[in-house]
């Protein structure tokens, strides 16, 4: 399985896959990891969202 969208490799913390999201769709990638924090300290999965999007997710 393939998407779209590609792994940032200027714009990352540990990844680069919220700073792709952030440049595909022209968001803030800090206020994407401040969002992407409180969901995981919730109780959704977001470390599990993250990894399997780092899996699926093509270096840029």
């Amino acid at each position: 399985m393939h998407i779209k969208l590609h792994r940032s490799r200027d714009n990352k913390v540990i990844a680069g896959v919220l700073g792709g999201i952030a440049q595909e769709y022209d968001w803030n990638a800090n206020v994407l990891r401040v969002i992407w924090v409180l969901l995981t300290l919730s109780p959704f999965p977001g470390l599990i969202v993250y990894l399997i999007l780092w899996l699926l997710m093509a270096e840029d």
